[in-house]
């Protein structure tokens, strides 16, 4: 079954289920011993009495040390659960007719991380059923949708309008300060990077710029500055990158629908894909992301006022650079292991390093 987000006592879980056709006590060692870990599992696992250490492989998108937990239940064979910093992991074993069944629990900090998350511990999952099974295991490489799903599943990638503007959170998985900053930016010092603002908006003089944290710049209506638009990066070890964006007196399903698309854009960008031009049928995303926010808006459907599908501002730019013998922007690498998605997690924050 595909992964379920709940919220418990105001804390997001994470529920996967697996059935096996192995018995209780062959899936509990798989589960619980170290050896057995290191072919599903997203970091090596030590465990000394109550205290258990992990250590990130090489591949990961994150430094090896990867922080210390603690024993919670050691139930054979029946439960098995552990912190993992922030984190806690929860392994249910139920005996059926032709095996057992395994269910998953991870109760993370930051609800925000879930869109990787999630497909970061079906992989491990699917691996731990493989290694059981004694099959090999390839590892998918098309992370991005993978993510994307859940993002969408999951409503992360949704903004909201509240008295000063529209705002909106968006995490951003491992990418580097710096590469996130130069993927924005292209290098531009002086004016406010096309990237920095969605096709119908008209941005003013820049207010503050604080790289690779903060860019702040004024939009324009009718010539006159209305507000601002800030963009604010954050990372955090072992937890990752988020983005914060807020538009100052903008309102409306309009405004949410134009910066939903454009981060959808923007989160592809950091994960290696730059869709410029749009796809076919960008324009029906528009349109959905209008939609929902006109739904949540007014609590009705919104009729059928499409908008039009047109290239992203930032293929503008990067065409007339290259036309002009300037450098395109490089395209950024995409998480690519189990051990780099699924577990990411440290104070303040959802899982760890990911599959």
């Amino acid at each position: 079954m595909d992964a379920e987000l709940q919220m418990i006592e105001g804390k997001p879980v994470l529920r996967f289920e697996r059935r096996l056709r192995h018995s209780p006590e062959k899936v509990w060692r798989v589960v619980t011993e170290p050896g057995e870990m290191k072919h599903w599992f997203p970091a090596e696992v030590e465990i000394d009495g109550r205290t258990m250490r992990f250590t990130f492989p090489d591949a990961a998108p994150v430094d090896a040390d990867g922080g210390e937990g603690e024993l919670l239940e050691s139930d054979p064979p029946k439960v098995f659960a552990f912190r993992w910093i922030n984190d806690v992991l929860r392994f249910e074993i139920l005996p059926r007719e032709d095996g057992c069944l395994l269910v998953f629990t991870a109760v993370v900090t930051n609800k925000l991380s879930v869109g990787r998350d999630a497909p970061g511990w079906t992989t491990c999952l699917d691996a731990l059923v493989a290694h059981a099974d004694g099959r090999k295991f390839e590892p998918p490489t098309d992370w991005l949708p993978r993510i994307e799903h859940y993002i969408a599943k999951f409503g992360l990638d949704e903004g909201t309008d509240g008295p000063d503007g529209v705002l909106f959170v968006r995490d951003l998985v491992w990418k580097p300060l710096d590469e996130v900053w130069q993927l924005l930016t292209e290098g531009t010092e002086n004016e406010v990077p096309v990237r920095a603002a969605h096709p119908g908006l008209t941005p003013g003089r820049i207010t503050r710029s604080e790289a690779p944290r903060l860019l702040e710049f004024e939009w324009l209506q009718d010539g006159a500055p209305k507000g601002v638009v800030r963009w604010e990066f954050e990372h955090i070890p072992l937890q990752g990158t988020t983005v914060t964006l807020f538009q100052e007196n903008a309102h409306g399903p309009e405004a949410l629908a134009a910066w939903h698309v454009h981060l959808e854009l923007f989160f592809a960008a950091t994960q290696g894909e730059i869709r410029c031009p749009w796809p076919k049928g960008a324009g029906g995303r528009t349109d959905e992301a209008l939609r929902r926010a006109l739904k949540s808006e007014t609590g009705a459907a919104a009729g059928e006022n499409g908008r039009a599908n047109r290239c992203h501002s930032c293929c503008t730019r990067s065409t007339s650079r290259a036309q002009s013998g300037a450098e395109r922007p490089s395209r950024l690498g995409a998480v690519d292991s189990c051990s780099s998605t699924a577990r990411r997690r440290s104070p303040g924050s959802g899982a760890r390093a990911s599959s």
